[in-house]
C-alpha cells in the first residue's frame, strides 16, 4: 500500500505551478483556486515576499532547535504577537493546526488545574488524540476510540446550553468563531460574548480555533475581533506560513504562567519562520484583511443576485462563504472543477466552501459567480 492511498478525497487533476489566486496543470490549464487549499495560501500561490524570505532563509540556516536564538524566529514571533488582539502576549509555533489545538487544551488543563472541556456540535479541531476528541463528527472519531476523556458537547450558537454546561470544573471552552468542517455556521450575535462571560465567572479558558477563521479571512486579522472578543487562548495555522506548514498559538500571561512544560522538535523552525514573518507583514502592510472584507462583500451580494432561490442560504464573512446547496455539495464542486477550472470545497453533505486567496479580485469573483451560476442555476445563467 502506497503513502497515497491514505490520502482521502484525492482529485485527478494534477498541478504542476501555481501564481495568485490560480493553480496550473503542467500542460499549462489554469484553475481558479476558490479554496486557497483549506485556507492555506491567503497571499495566493508562490507569492514574492514569502518565496524570497524562503530562498533567503533557507540558503544561510535550514534549521536549528528551538533552544537557540534565530532571527528570523524571533521576528516571526514578534510579528505574530504584534497582529493578535490585545491582551495575547506569549506564543509558541509548531507544525499545524491540530498540535496548536493539542496545546491549547494541555495549556488550559494546567493552567486552571481542571480537565472538563466544553466544545460545539459540528465542531473540528484537529485529528491528532486531544484534538479529536474534541472534534464533533463520529466518522473520525470511531476507528480511535477511546479518545481523551471529559469532553463534552453542546450545540453550537446555543448559549443557554454553553450556560448550562460551563462550571467550575471547566478546564476550557473551545470554539471556531465560525464553524468551518461544520458547514460555515455563523453564530448568532453575542454567543461569543456569552462564552467570555461565563469563562470569566468561572475560571475556565475560552480557547478561539482560528485555524481556518484567522490571517484575515474574515474581513479582520481574527474572526474573533468582528465580535470584539478576545479569549484567552487563539490557536491558528493553515494560511500562517501562506503554504508551509506551521501553527501557532497566542495566550494571556496567564495561561503563559500556569501552563506546564510544552515544546516540539521542528517548533519555529528558521525557514517557516521566515514565512511566517514575510506572510503577516504583507497582509498588514498590504491591508488584505480590509480587501478581503470589500471583495466578500461583492461577491456575497453577486451570488445571491445570481443563484436565488436556486439555494436555499448564502452565509459568511469576509472570504469565508458557505453556500447551502439544495444538493450535494462534493458532486457541485466535482463539476466546478471539471467542467469551469474552478476549485472549491464542500463542508459537509450540502454546504459548498469558498474559501479563495485573499487577494483575488471583483474580476475572479465574477468568474466564480458565473460558474456557479451555470452549475448550481443554470436557467438563470441562460437568461442572463
Amino acid at each position: 500500500m502506497s503513502d497515497h492511498d491514505f490520502v482521502s478525497g484525492s482529485k485527478p487533476i494534477g498541478l504542476a505551478r501555481g501564481e495568485g489566486p490560480s493553480l496550473y496543470t503542467a500542460d499549462g490549464t489554469e484553475y481558479l483556486d476558490a479554496g486557497a487549499s483549506f485556507a492555506c495560501t491567503p497571499l495566493g500561490h508562490s507569492h514574492p515576499a514569502v518565496v524570497d524570505a524562503i530562498q533567503e532563509q533557507v540558503g544561510e540556516l535550514t534549521f536549528v532547535d528551538s533552544s537557540f536564538p534565530v532571527q528570523s524566529r524571533e521576528d516571526a514571533y514578534a510579528a505574530f504577537v504584534a497582529a493578535t488582539p490585545d491582551g495575547l502576549e506569549s506564543a509558541w509555533f509548531c507544525n499545524s493546526g491540530t498540535e496548536a489545538n493539542e496545546a491549547a487544551l494541555k495549556f488550559a488543563r494546567s493552567a486552571t488545574g481542571e480537565s472538563k472541556i466544553i466544545a460545539a456540535t459540528r465542531s473540528f479541531h484537529g485529528r491528532t488524540m486531544g484534538a479529536l476528541a474534541a472534534t464533533w463528527k463520529d466518522k473520525y472519531k470511531e476507528p480511535y476510540e477511546p479518545l481523551a476523556g471529559d469532553v463534552e458537547f453542546v450545540p453550537y450558537g446555543d448559549s443557554e446550553a454553553l450556560a448550562d454546561a460551563v462550571d467550575d470544573e471547566t478546564a476550557a471552552v473551545i470554539l471556531e468563531p465560525i464553524q468551518g468542517e461544520g458547514g460555515i455556521n455563523v453564530p448568532p450575535a453575542g454567543y461569543l460574548e456569552t462564552a467570555r462571560e461565563l469563562t470569566d465567572e468561572t475560571g475556565a479558558a475560552l480557547v478561539f480555533d482560528e485555524v481556518q477563521t484567522g490571517m484575515g479571512r474574515t474581513g479582520s486579522m481574527w474572526a474573533c475581533q468582528n465580535a470584539g472578543v478576545t479569549p484567552d487562548v487563539l490557536t491558528t495555522a493553515k494560511g500562517l506560513g501562506n503554504g508551509l506548514p506551521v501553527g501557532a498559538v497566542a495566550v494571556r500571561d496567564w495561561i503563559a504562567d500556569g501552563a506546564a512544560s510544552h515544546n516540539a522538535t521542528f517548533s519555529g523552525g528558521p525557514v517557516v519562520a521566515a514565512a511566517v514573518h514575510a506572510t503577516i507583514s504583507t497582509l498588514v502592510e498590504e491591508e488584505w484583511p480590509a480587501h478581503a472584507a470589500e471583495v466578500g462583500d461583492y461577491l456575497v451580494d453577486k451570488l445571491e443576485a445570481a443563484l436565488g432561490d436556486a439555494v436555499r442560504e448564502i452565509r459568511g464573512e469576509g472570504l469565508l462563504v458557505g453556500i447551502e446547496l439544495k444538493r450535494g455539495a462534493n458532486r457541485v464542486a466535482r463539476d466546478l472543477a471539471m467542467n469551469h477550472q474552478v476549485l472549491a470545497l464542500p463542508a459537509g453533505r450540502t454546504v459548498l466552501r469558498l474559501l479563495p486567496p485573499l487577494v483575488i479580485d471583483e474580476g475572479e469573483a465574477d468568474r466564480l459567480v458565473e460558474a456557479l451560476t451555470e452549475t448550481v442555476a443554470p436557467e438563470a445563467a441562460s437568461e442572463s
